[in-house]
């Protein structure tokens, strides 16, 4: 039933093709978004796919080339692939009060690192997440950008491509330090699928735009009505559980106008010289930080 009060036929629809981005593994991706895919299926009356891509560039290439129906894409994610394809954001999750539709991302160190700011990790190896993850990699650059260290100049960046990938190799003193969603390290720290007394957070960011649930290029208009008036009018505890949110709001392009600023000035200090002439430490000059 539709706002206006007519009945679509959904059983036309064929199966939906949901693609995720593999924050986490493949298994805990698909877990914590089971309880989506059972609701769209029993409000859209069709089979209903999770399909989580094997890096972020996958699904958001399989996206655009009209493999996927739709997908949850983060910031980043949405701006490089948009650029060659007409993709339609079109619902963003909401987690209420003044946090509203951001997320933050984190930087973490061992629990007994002696570093207690940003700038101290110069010349230190740094895990982060999937080249294209907002709060895995994009951000914790920014982050570290603003503390006077630039990639490859003042630390060396170790991709190990998941989340939780990344906070193991900093509980397990691997490396220095290692950026990751704020969100989902706490989550691991509550399932304790991490120690938390081998990890501490050193630095959090300024909220980032949501993830955004996108349409594919050419998904006929019907369909998107479909689609967009489920997200919106979803109110399942167990399906929002795993965006951490009360309720799915419009999404549009300009949403994360913000990251594209971020990216801007990150791609900017890449490639203006340094001042001083420096080469990027070695990460042995931090060994005592790393452990």
């Amino acid at each position: 039933m539709t706002h206006n009060g007519n009945v679509k036929d959904h059983s036309a629809m064929k199966t939906i093709k949901c693609g995720l981005l593999p924050g986490e593994s493949r298994s805990v991706v698909e877990r914590i978004n089971e309880p989506l895919r059972v609701y769209l299926e029993r409000c859209l009356r069709t089979p209903v796919e999770l399909v989580v891509g094997h890096n972020y560039v996958a699904t958001g290439e399989a996206l655009r080339r009209g493999e996927l129906d739709l997908a949850y894409l983060g910031p980043v994610t949405y701006i490089l692939q948009s650029r060659d394809a007409d993709l339609e954001p079109f619902a963003r999750p909401t987690h209420g009060g003044r946090i509203g539709p951001t997320f933050q991302a984190a930087i973490i160190v061992p629990m007994n690192s002696p570093v207690q700011s940003l700038a101290q990790l110069r010349g230190g190896e740094i895990a982060m997440g999937d080249l294209v993850s907002t709060s895995g990699t994009w951000v914790p650059r920014l982050m570290l950008l603003e503390a006077g260290l630039t990639q490859d100049r003042d630390y060396v960046r170790r991709t190990l491509g998941a989340h939780d990938a990344v906070a193991a190799a900093v509980a397990e003193r691997k490396v220095a330090a290692g950026g990751l969603s704020l969100p989902v390290f706490r989550r691991l720290l509550a399932e304790g699928r991490v120690d938390g007394e081998s990890v501490r957070l050193l630095a959090e960011s300024p909220p980032i735009p949501e993830y955004m649930w996108t349409f594919r290029e050419g998904l006929d208009e019907d369909q998107r009505e479909t689609l967009r008036e489920a997200f919106l009018d979803l109110r399942d505890p167990a399906a929002l559980r795993a965006f951490r949110a009360v309720s799915f709001i419009p999404a549009v392009d300009a949403d994360v106008d913000r990251m594209r600023n971020w990216m801007e000035r990150i791609l900017q200090a890449r490639i203006r010289p340094s001042v001083t002439g420096q080469t990027a430490e070695s990460p042995t000059s931090i060994a005592a930080v790393a452990g």
